[in-house]
């Protein structure tokens, strides 16, 4: 787009000042991965830093929407401007986000204090996007207290939440598994916060005790945080009081351990990584496309230079 028509400091001006299109806009040039990225970045980066950035999967059917629905209750009751970003399977032609987390949760519609933006994976092994991960740059410079990452649950848990969110929490249903299950995808690793949903059914203190068997023995026991294992009916607001008890005392143990900084260290450390590959992964095109590429591939497919030839050609480009 020409730049007369999109003039960077202005629409951070109006992101800054509530103005939901120019959120919209920014959030949606990020995930386009437009040539106005790096410029707006450098205006947004240094007003983040502030907000609680939570993380919250499981596998389909948790009921993570649910949930993530009354943690937007909860927290608008605590006078807090909440974000939700839903990262959804992307559709293979588009790269869009195909669910429909926003319309469950259209009941926030017209509260000032929410907003909520569904992102696709496009393609991310890990299930995070760059894009994602710069979108919650952007909520956070818009002034949002707390943003809620919901990932999209396909396939093993995206452990990339865990370097993007500073609590996580876990959502399991007495049916999404046993305990030997948690343990494979890698859930114990990531987890800040184990909550059971749907817990009115039959088998749910069953997965209960084993979750906080699990913990016990994965514990550091010089460790000043226990992760909680919790019952909830998100659809009956049961249980959300002691969700939201757990959130905070978490965020206060970042504080007092250091962990905060440390987290932050890390996100900032994987930023710098997308960066470089998108750059690199860009140069690669560039270089296939070009006349000397071009002749590269024609050898490799006549067989003339291995794939390994071929790259090492095309690194020198």
């Amino acid at each position: 787009m020409n730049k007369s028509l999109f003039d960077v400091k202005m629409w951070v001006k109006d992101m800054q000042q509530g103005k939901r299109i120019a959120l919209a806009r920014i959030i949606t040039k990020i995930e386009n991965r437009d040539v106005e990225v790096p410029e707006l970045m450098k205006e947004i980066f240094p007003l983040t830093g502030k907000a609680e950035v939570l993380g919250v999967t499981g596998p389909p059917g948790a009921g993570k929407s649910t949930l993530v629905d009354q943690l937007i209750y909860a927290s608008r009751a605590e006078g807090k401007k909440v974000a939700v970003i839903a990262v959804d399977p992307s559709s293979p032609f588009s790269g869009g986000a195909i669910l429909g987390d926003r319309i469950r949760m259209q009941r926030h519609y017209g509260d000032t204090g929410v907003y909520i933006r569904s992102l696709g994976t496009r393609g991310k092994h890990g299930g995070l996007s760059h894009s994602t991960k710069e979108a919650v740059m952007a909520l956070d410079a818009a002034g949002f207290d707390r943003i809620i990452v919901e990932t999209a649950g396909v396939g093993q848990t995206e452990l990339a939440i865990l370097k993007l969110a500073q609590t996580v929490l876990v959502v399991l249903v007495p049916e999404s598994g046993d305990s030997i299950q948690v343990m494979k995808a890698g859930l114990m690793e990531i987890a800040d916060l184990f909550v059971v949903n749907k817990s009115d059914r039959p088998a749910a203190d069953q997965l209960v005790r084993e979750l906080v068997v699990m913990v016990g023995m994965n514990s550091d026991h010089e460790a000043k945080w226990s992760v909680p294992v919790l019952k909830t009916e998100a659809v009956k607001s049961v249980g959300i009081d002691a969700v939201m008890k757990s959130l905070s005392e978490h965020q206060s143990y970042l504080d007092e351990s250091h962990l905060r900084n440390q987290k932050r260290t890390s996100f900032l450390s994987e930023e710098i990584e997308d960066i470089l590959l998108e750059k690199f992964t860009q140069k690669i095109k560039e270089s296939l496309s070009s006349k000397k590429g071009k002749e590269i591939l024609s050898d490799l497919t006549s067989g003339k230079i291995t794939p390994y030839d071929a790259s090492g050609l095309i690194f020198k480009i």
